[in-house]
């Protein structure tokens, strides 16, 4: 190589190196400091794709993970609710029972119907007044077969949705809970007027009461069990979620998180690169000054 003055290759040489240098070094450098191994689009272009889409649907699952948990609370509050209409099916039953005998008379058994009439009419209360958020549990709101969540207010049975996507075999299910008021249950002066649970006025309508009070419960145990059966569901989708999230977690990992070690291996080596390239640099630019010498001699 000629000594020349005009064009230091030696610096110009050096001096890419050290740019190549450096920038490996600042990016080893933003991927300790953030943990991340993609920072940029230009770091991996496909793994950032891939990584936004797992984010999405981590995210997805873990708010599912929530709403599932939000419907087990629905459907405890609902159960809980029927756990005190039982009781109240039970003491109409014993009322019913004791009404059905022939030691009392008229004006008593018209006493006992009115604690009667009291009960259905607690039973209905509770029914019209037990919510969950706003959404009213059991008077009948969530009782249709059919779903609409197309208004502002969504109508008929409630729907679950849990999955990251809209399909009916994945994401979601309903939740429909039959009305439970005293009405409903062919029980009280509010049912039907055919309904043989409406008084226990007399002994005969006592008696048919028994039967009336009877299917009542076995009604409400339906309710009972139905909401039991998909409380079970939802913690098994729960728990399908969690594994669901933490495989995906992983996955995003093993894309977008720095290998620590090999990273610092990497950012040392780019470092002691760096710094004999501006050490050659340095020699690189008072190479001129040799010829500067024989032009001086």
């Amino acid at each position: 190589m000629s000594l020349v003055i005009n064009h230091n290759m030696m610096a110009m040489n050096a001096s890419r190196n050290l740019s190549n240098s450096y920038g490996a070094l600042a990016t080893s450098t933003s991927r300790l400091s953030s943990g991340l191994r993609i920072n940029t689009a230009a770091d991996d272009a496909a793994g950032l794709a891939i990584r936004e889409l797992m984010r999405s649907d981590i995210t997805a699952i873990n708010q599912g993970v929530r709403n599932a948990n939000d419907a087990i609370s629905m459907i405890q509050t609902a159960d809980g609710a029927l756990q005190v209409v039982d009781e109240k099916l039970i003491r109409m039953k014993e009322l019913a029972e004791q009404a059905s005998t022939g030691t009392y008379t008229s004006d008593q058994r018209l006493i006992i119907d009115s604690e009667y009439q009291a009960m259905a009419s607690e039973i209905t209360r509770i029914a019209n007044a037990t919510d969950f958020n706003g959404i009213y549990l059991l008077n009948g709101n969530l009782s249709s077969s059919t779903h609409s969540g197309a208004g502002l207010n969504s109508t008929g049975k409630l729907k679950v949705h849990f999955g990251s996507s809209n399909n009916s075999a994945e994401d979601y299910y309903y939740v429909q809970i039959g009305t439970s008021t005293a009405s409903a249950f062919g029980l009280g002066v509010g049912a039907a007027t055919t309904a043989e649970g409406r008084s226990i006025s007399t002994q005969e309508l006592a008696q048919k009461s028994l039967v009336a009070i009877q299917n009542a419960i076995v009604s409400k145990d339906k309710i009972r069990a139905n909401l039991g059966a998909l409380q079970n569901r939802l913690e098994n989708t729960i728990s399908n979620l969690q594994i669901q999230g933490e495989n995906l977690q992983a996955a995003e990992s093993q894309i977008s998180d720095v290998d620590v070690a090999t990273e610092m291996t990497q950012f040392v080596r780019e470092q002691i690169l760096t710094q004999s390239a501006i050490a050659m640099l340095s020699q690189a630019n008072s190479l001129p000054k040799m010829a500067m010498q024989l032009i001086g001699g």
